[in-house]
């Protein structure tokens, strides 16, 4: 079974990571879809939950990520996927939590061993500055076939 935890994770959030220490602070929320378990103690992860046929949904908070902004940050991870991890951006969009901030959606893409895989990173910079990166990735059949919940787990965040 393929996680989000794989290069792809691994390698974007390398980059945040050494910019700024993970963070555990209570700045958001999201609503656990019904089709995913939450999973505890997940590491540099503030909030992470998966399905049982491997799509992996996560949040990261990075604390003090500097007094940067959303254009920032989409660069440097559409950068880092590219360049350092292979990955082909498919698409990016303007998205919005559900507390009213503004943020991007990417959408990159990649084959491993004849396998594509669907990797979907959306940004906010919160109030005081913390990044908080919103992730879901999977097999492309299996990001597919949960696209609903997955997308309405993502649209549910609220910044506080």
């Amino acid at each position: 079974m393929r996680t989000l935890s794989s290069s792809a994770s691994i390698s974007l959030f390398a980059l945040a990571l050494t910019l700024a220490p993970a963070g555990c602070g209570p700045i958001f929320t999201l609503d656990t879809p019904s089709g995913m378990i939450e999973l505890k103690d997940q590491g540099s992860y503030a909030y992470r939950a998966m399905t049982p046929d491997g799509v992996v949904l996560g949040v990261r908070v990075i604390e003090d990520a500097g007094k940067t902004d959303v254009a920032f940050w989409v660069q440097a991870v559409t950068l880092h996927m590219k360049e350092l991890s292979g990955y082909a951006l498919l698409s990016s969009v303007d998205v919005t939590t559900a507390s009213g901030s503004a943020g991007k959606e990417l959408r990159f893409g990649h084959d491993e061993a004849g396998k594509p895989y669907v990797y979907v990173v959306r940004i906010f910079v919160a109030p005081k500055h913390q990044l908080v990166i919103v992730e879901a990735g999977g097999a492309k059949d299996e990001m597919e076939r949960n696209r609903p919940m997955v997308e309405a787990a993502m649209a549910s965040v609220k910044l506080r």
